[in-house]
């Protein structure tokens, strides 16, 4: 596969400055390399059994949704507080300045369920370790965790210890 890194745009100091984020909609925007993660992310996980595919808001709706279609696995959306409009469960979280909530729809994952949560990016970990969190209080079991790229010096590995973490792209 060729060097994912030539599709990552980087952008200087957004959101805010001494931030510099990987942009991936110019990946996402080529059809044959988004198809060729697609399909390298599938081959990974096609024996794992996944039922319910847990993708984090919002870029890893995208590649979650897609990996799940490739897996034939259910979709399960975690989104912020008060996005959801039936019964949610919900999670606290600590943040690097404050917290925030995270929910998902009570019925998405049944007890025993196995579950793969992907998003976009690893970074500290936080919002992957709080989604593990969420799918422990349904009683899934998780096999694992999928992202596009990890930014390595942040560990966030560290609060996934004990799992599968596989990144397609490191910095």
């Amino acid at each position: 596969m060729e060097n994912l890194k030539d599709y990552v745009r980087s952008i200087p100091d957004f959101p805010k400055k001494g931030i510099l984020f990987r942009d991936i909609t110019t990946l996402l925007k080529e059809g044959k390399i988004f198809k060729k993660v697609i399909d390298k992310l599938a081959r990974y996980y096609k024996d794992k059994g996944i039922e319910r595919v847990v993708v984090i808001e919002s870029r890893g709706f995208v590649i979650g949704s897609a990996l799940a279609y490739k897996l034939g696995a259910g979709v399960v959306l975690i989104r912020k507080k008060g996005k959801l409009p039936a019964k949610t469960v919900s999670i606290k979280y600590e943040l690097e300045y404050g917290f925030d909530t995270l929910e998902m729809h009570y019925d998405a994952i049944e007890p025993g369920m196995k579950v793969l949560i992907v998003d976009d990016l690893l970074a500290t970990g936080g919002t992957a370790r709080a989604t593990l969190n969420l799918v422990k209080k349904r009683k899934g079991k998780v096999v694992g965790f999928c992202f596009l790229i990890e930014l390595t010096d942040l560990k966030g590995r560290r609060k996934l210890k004990g799992y599968d973490v596989y990144s397609l792209i490191k910095y």
